[in-house]
């Protein structure tokens, strides 16, 4: 059973999550996952964290509703769900640190080739975003994290600040909405106590995702690629020295 505690922990750690979730697109379960693992089993961890990061995707949709782009989201999004599963059976075979190594080298990699040519953009036609759509699902599928990978393809596309958060959120919508019907399918379940949290963790997620609408809102527009770069160079540090 939960202490009042640890509800209180848990809530400030969805808040936090929230915020950086919403300021750069990606990152919460990269920050829940591994500290709810000490008080959950990993199923439970999984569901938990898979609606914390569903109700982040709808905040995200509604704080930045003028930005959504559905011709990119369904150019983008509706490939990567079917090369995912292709990425998907090729991970099985190789272990799981080469391939979280690998990812780490390419992210620090982007942000490196991004620096020194800052002029390089992708098109927004629908041809490349369905071409990157299916390139991102795939690489996703094998090294089995999401958010970040689409964060480097989005972030390639130099989108607006609005455009980017709110396709960012509805692709993960998409995705995180199979993954804990997935999850509870498969007979995963939460106890009564951490069900009745959500009357909290709810509400400070919301409050970590209207922080993070602000702290976007004084982020320069010209600024703003180079800022999710940064964090991306951190998340393929962390890979490559701690996979």
């Amino acid at each position: 059973m939960l202490a009042y505690q640890e509800i209180i922990f848990i809530a400030l750690l969805t808040l936090l999550a929230s915020l950086i979730g919403t300021l750069v697109g990606f990152g919460i379960s990269t920050i829940m996952v591994p500290i709810l693992l000490m008080v959950f089993p990993l199923p439970q961890t999984l569901l938990f964290v898979g609606i914390i990061h569903w109700f982040n995707d709808i905040w995200k949709m509604l704080l930045f509703r003028k930005g959504i782009r559905w011709k990119l989201f369904l150019a983008f999004g509706l490939p990567g769900i079917f090369t995912s599963f292709i990425g998907s059976s090729l991970s099985l075979r190789i272990p799981q640190e080469v391939l979280s190594r690998a990812l780490g080298v390419f992210l620090i990699a982007y942000v490196l080739f991004i620096t020194f040519n800052q002029t390089f953009k992708l098109s927004q036609r629908l041809s490349v975003a369905a071409s990157g759509g299916a390139l991102t699902g795939f690489f996703a599928g094998i090294f089995g994290i999401g958010g970040e990978i689409n964060a480097v393809a989005l972030n390639a596309f130099n989108l607006e600040k609005a455009v980017y958060i709110a396709t960012v959120g509805a692709i993960s919508f998409m995705i995180d909405s199979t993954r804990i019907a997935t999850y509870i399918t498969g007979g995963t379940r939460l106890d009564s106590e951490i069900l009745s949290g959500f009357l909290i963790f709810i509400p400070a997620s919301l409050i970590g995702a209207a922080a993070g609408r602000k702290g976007i809102e004084k982020i320069p527009q010209e600024r703003f690629r180079s800022f999710i770069a940064i964090f991306i160079f951190l998340f393929g540090l962390k890979l490559v020295l701690f996979p």
